[in-house]
């Protein structure tokens, strides 16, 4: 292949779409970690999410998550286009905690659980599920 300089500028421009749009998808999630806890520190443990290791199908992958004590939980995508997948709201009477969903996504990826405690702390949990076929896009 003779590389002329059409070829190369094509080929510059296609590398710089390729790497900067991963890097700019977790700058989001990461502004949206920080907006939601206006950059406390969070614990490990308090969250439980549960997922598939594997998922055969993106556009369906059931989650669930899980704090005792929490006033918020959002949940976050970090490789999809949009990251925010949902934030789920317990109020004073809320008997449990937990919430379930299905959620679409893009492809391998981490899935984080931010939860808000009643008393003001943070709690995290992330968890790696690996699409196999489908999700956003493909």
């Amino acid at each position: 292949m003779e590389l002329t300089r059409r070829k190369v500028m094509i080929m510059g421009t296609g590398a710089m779409v390729a790497f900067g749009l991963p890097m700019a998808a977790n700058a989001a999630g990461e502004d949206l970690i920080e907006a939601f806890t206006g950059g406390a520190e969070m614990a490990e443990s308090g969250v439980t999410l549960t997922a598939p290791e594997i998922a055969e199908n993106g556009n369906t992958v059931p989650i669930e998550v899980d704090a005792d004590g929490a006033s918020e939980i959002m949940v976050l995508a970090l490789g999809n286009p949009t990251p925010p997948v949902a934030t789920f709201k317990f109020g004073p009477l809320a008997a449990s905690h937990t919430a379930s969903t299905r959620i679409r996504l893009a492809g391998t990826q981490d899935v984080v659980a931010i939860a808000k405690m009643k008393d003001g702390s943070f709690a995290k949990a992330t968890k790696t599920v690996k699409v196999t076929i489908g999700g956003c896009g493909g």
